[in-house]
């Protein structure tokens, strides 16, 4: 996987941060650097972390799995892709409730493991994908998420809700890309 297409899975994986950081932009009268910061650490921690873990829990099963591996790829990016996009048009806007407008330990936590577990998945993708340097993958989706997190909260305080569908929509429709790619490649037609 290029470095290109590694921007662009870092993209579509911290869509979901991104969306709930808009909804904590959104729950709270003034949005700080620290509450920007707060949301990009967990999110884009969580979000680095958890491809890591995917990663070497998919690397103990690749040789037995080889002869199927881009279909797992394929599947788990899909799904991930699907749920996204099945969101983004089922969600009604509940940003506003006092839950988001709470920084605390306990419901980021619960927040960042809640956006990150497709991240886990893709992890174990990367896996079966092969060609990939997981550091460079994980560094990058980390520093991405955390990027497009702060960011989030910034715009979410300044311009509403505008921007959490078309982000979801956008990550799911580059999850689904990629994982084509991968199937795609691995059948021998790209």
């Amino acid at each position: 996987m290029g470095f290109g297409e590694l921007v662009l899975l870092a993209v579509g994986l911290s869509m979901d941060a991104f969306a709930v950081s808009v909804c904590k932009g959104l729950s709270v009268k003034k949005a700080s650097v620290k509450e920007s910061a707060i949301c990009g650490i967990w999110f884009g921690g969580f979000q680095g972390l958890m491809p890591l873990i995917g990663f070497f829990l998919g690397t103990m099963f690749a040789e037995a799995i080889q002869a199927f591996d881009h279909w797992i790829a394929f599947g788990l990016l899909a799904i991930i892709g699907i749920n996204m996009l099945k969101e983004a048009f089922e969600k009604k806007c509940d940003c506003c409730d006092e839950k988001n407008a709470d920084f605390s330990v306990k419901t980021m936590f619960v927040m960042a493991v809640a956006t990150s577990i497709d991240a886990l998945a893709v992890g174990i993708s990367l896996a079966m994908a092969g060609n990939v340097n997981i550091y460079v993958a994980v560094a990058l989706i980390g520093a991405v998420t955390f990027l497009l997190s702060g960011l989030g909260v910034k715009i979410g305080n300044l311009f509403g809700n505008r921007f959490e569908k078309k982000a979801q929509v956008a990550g799911g429709v580059i999850l689904i890309a990629l994982g084509v790619k991968i199937l795609l490649e691995h059948l021998g037609v790209l």
